[in-house]
Protein backbone atom coordinates (compact mmCIF):
# COMPACT_ATOMS: atom_id res chain seq x y z
CA UNK A 1 0.00 0.00 0.00
CA UNK A 2 1.38 3.43 -0.58
CA UNK A 3 1.84 5.51 1.93
CA UNK A 4 3.72 8.79 3.17
CA UNK A 5 7.44 7.80 2.68
CA UNK A 6 9.00 8.94 -0.06
CA UNK A 7 10.06 5.60 -1.41
CA UNK A 8 6.45 5.21 -2.02
CA UNK A 9 6.00 8.29 -4.43
CA UNK A 10 6.68 5.41 -7.43
CA UNK A 11 4.20 3.31 -5.96
CA UNK A 12 1.87 6.60 -6.29
CA UNK A 13 2.94 7.52 -9.63
CA UNK A 14 1.69 3.89 -11.20
CA UNK A 15 -1.42 4.07 -9.70
CA UNK A 16 -0.47 1.03 -6.95
CA UNK A 17 -2.99 1.09 -4.17
CA UNK A 18 -2.95 -2.97 -2.83
CA UNK A 19 -0.17 -4.74 -1.38
CA UNK A 20 1.59 -7.13 -2.76
CA UNK A 21 2.64 -10.77 -1.39
CA UNK A 22 6.34 -9.13 -1.03
CA UNK A 23 5.42 -5.59 0.74
CA UNK A 24 3.12 -7.85 3.28
CA UNK A 25 6.25 -10.26 3.71
CA UNK A 26 8.23 -6.96 3.94
CA UNK A 27 6.38 -5.40 6.47
CA UNK A 28 6.22 -8.17 8.38
CA UNK A 29 9.67 -8.98 8.52
CA UNK A 30 10.35 -5.51 9.48
CA UNK A 31 8.10 -5.93 11.70
CA UNK A 32 9.21 -8.96 13.59
CA UNK A 33 13.11 -8.12 13.19
CA UNK A 34 12.53 -4.86 15.49
CA UNK A 35 10.84 -6.97 17.79
CA UNK A 36 12.35 -10.18 18.08
CA UNK A 37 15.59 -7.82 18.64
CA UNK A 38 14.39 -6.01 21.75
CA UNK A 39 15.97 -6.93 25.06
CA UNK A 40 11.75 -7.73 26.28
CA UNK A 41 11.70 -10.65 23.53
CA UNK A 42 15.37 -12.01 25.33
CA UNK A 43 13.57 -11.91 28.39
CA UNK A 44 10.60 -13.85 27.21
CA UNK A 45 12.70 -16.36 25.34
CA UNK A 46 14.90 -16.57 28.86
CA UNK A 47 12.34 -17.15 30.76
CA UNK A 48 10.89 -19.93 28.20
CA UNK A 49 13.74 -21.86 29.02
CA UNK A 50 13.94 -21.49 32.69
CA UNK A 51 10.31 -22.39 33.24
CA UNK A 52 11.09 -25.23 30.94
CA UNK A 53 14.22 -26.50 33.01
CA UNK A 54 11.98 -25.84 36.30
CA UNK A 55 9.52 -28.18 34.79
CA UNK A 56 12.55 -31.11 34.51
CA UNK A 57 11.62 -32.29 37.60
CA UNK A 58 8.06 -32.75 37.72
CA UNK A 59 8.00 -34.77 34.38
CA UNK A 60 10.76 -37.04 35.01
CA UNK A 61 12.60 -35.61 32.61
CA UNK A 62 10.95 -37.85 30.23
CA UNK A 63 11.18 -37.68 26.39
CA UNK A 64 8.14 -35.63 25.69
CA UNK A 65 9.64 -33.31 27.89
CA UNK A 66 12.88 -32.74 25.77
CA UNK A 67 10.62 -32.98 22.38
CA UNK A 68 8.86 -29.92 23.58
CA UNK A 69 12.54 -27.96 23.51
CA UNK A 70 13.33 -29.28 20.79
CA UNK A 71 10.33 -28.60 18.58
CA UNK A 72 9.85 -25.51 19.84
CA UNK A 73 13.20 -23.84 19.05
CA UNK A 74 13.70 -25.72 15.97
CA UNK A 75 10.31 -24.14 14.89
CA UNK A 76 11.72 -21.04 15.84
CA UNK A 77 15.09 -21.08 14.42
CA UNK A 78 13.72 -21.96 11.01
CA UNK A 79 11.41 -19.22 10.56
CA UNK A 80 13.54 -16.71 11.71
CA UNK A 81 16.33 -17.92 9.09
CA UNK A 82 13.87 -16.38 6.35
CA UNK A 83 13.22 -13.12 8.24
CA UNK A 84 16.80 -12.39 8.89
CA UNK A 85 17.76 -13.20 5.46
CA UNK A 86 15.06 -10.83 4.10
CA UNK A 87 16.22 -8.22 6.71
CA UNK A 88 19.97 -8.94 5.77
CA UNK A 89 18.72 -8.45 1.84
CA UNK A 90 17.37 -5.50 2.16
CA UNK A 91 19.77 -3.73 3.99
CA UNK A 92 22.35 -4.73 1.57
CA UNK A 93 20.46 -3.48 -1.10
CA UNK A 94 20.06 -0.37 0.70
CA UNK A 95 23.65 0.16 1.07
CA UNK A 96 24.64 -0.84 -2.04
CA UNK A 97 22.42 1.99 -3.40
CA UNK A 98 23.71 4.25 -1.08
CA UNK A 99 27.44 3.70 -2.00
CA UNK A 100 26.50 3.58 -5.68
CA UNK A 101 24.84 7.10 -5.52
CA UNK A 102 27.86 8.26 -3.87
CA UNK A 103 30.11 6.55 -6.77
CA UNK A 104 28.13 8.26 -8.94
CA UNK A 105 28.23 11.66 -7.82
CA UNK A 106 31.89 11.92 -6.88
CA UNK A 107 33.70 13.53 -9.79
CA UNK A 108 36.67 11.40 -10.70
CA UNK A 109 35.25 8.04 -9.59
CA UNK A 110 35.04 5.22 -11.74
CA UNK A 111 31.09 4.55 -12.64
CA UNK A 112 32.22 1.15 -13.47
CA UNK A 113 32.47 0.70 -9.71
CA UNK A 114 28.69 1.14 -9.61
CA UNK A 115 26.70 -2.23 -9.16
CA UNK A 116 29.71 -4.55 -8.37
CA UNK A 117 27.42 -6.55 -6.80
CA UNK A 118 26.50 -7.90 -9.74
CA UNK A 119 29.72 -9.19 -11.03
CA UNK A 120 31.52 -12.83 -11.36
CA UNK A 121 33.51 -14.45 -8.71
CA UNK A 122 36.18 -13.95 -11.92
CA UNK A 123 35.52 -10.43 -12.15
CA UNK A 124 35.60 -9.56 -8.69
CA UNK A 125 39.05 -11.21 -8.40
CA UNK A 126 40.50 -9.18 -11.27
CA UNK A 127 39.17 -5.88 -9.96
CA UNK A 128 40.67 -7.00 -5.95
CA UNK A 129 44.07 -7.39 -7.96
CA UNK A 130 43.97 -4.03 -10.07
CA UNK A 131 43.20 -2.12 -6.50
CA UNK A 132 45.95 -4.78 -4.61
CA UNK A 133 48.58 -3.71 -7.64
CA UNK A 134 47.43 0.25 -7.00
CA UNK A 135 47.31 0.28 -3.34
CA UNK A 136 51.06 -1.26 -3.43
CA UNK A 137 53.05 1.22 -5.70
CA UNK A 138 51.14 3.93 -4.85
CA UNK A 139 52.27 6.96 -2.66
CA UNK A 140 51.12 10.04 -1.33
CA UNK A 141 52.57 13.26 -1.41
CA UNK A 142 52.01 16.01 0.47
CA UNK A 143 53.85 19.30 0.95
CA UNK A 144 55.69 20.35 4.48
CA UNK A 145 57.45 23.39 5.21
CA UNK A 146 57.85 23.57 1.68
CA UNK A 147 59.54 20.46 1.04
CA UNK A 148 57.82 17.45 -0.87
CA UNK A 149 57.48 14.54 1.42
CA UNK A 150 56.36 11.00 0.34
CA UNK A 151 54.72 8.24 2.12
CA UNK A 152 53.55 4.85 1.63
CA UNK A 153 49.49 5.06 2.03
CA UNK A 154 49.72 1.34 3.57
CA UNK A 155 52.04 1.57 6.60
CA UNK A 156 53.97 -1.55 6.64
CA UNK A 157 53.26 -3.47 10.23
CA UNK A 158 56.91 -3.97 11.84
CA UNK A 159 57.76 -0.33 11.54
Amino acid sequence: MCQSRPADELCRREGRTGLTMNEVFRKFAHTTSEAVGSSGTFIVGLSAIVTWVMLGPYFHYSDTWQLVINTATTIVTFLMVFLIQNTQNRDARAIHLKLDELIRSVEGARNRLVDLEDLSDKELARLQQEFQRLREGSSDERVVKGETEKRRLRPKLNE
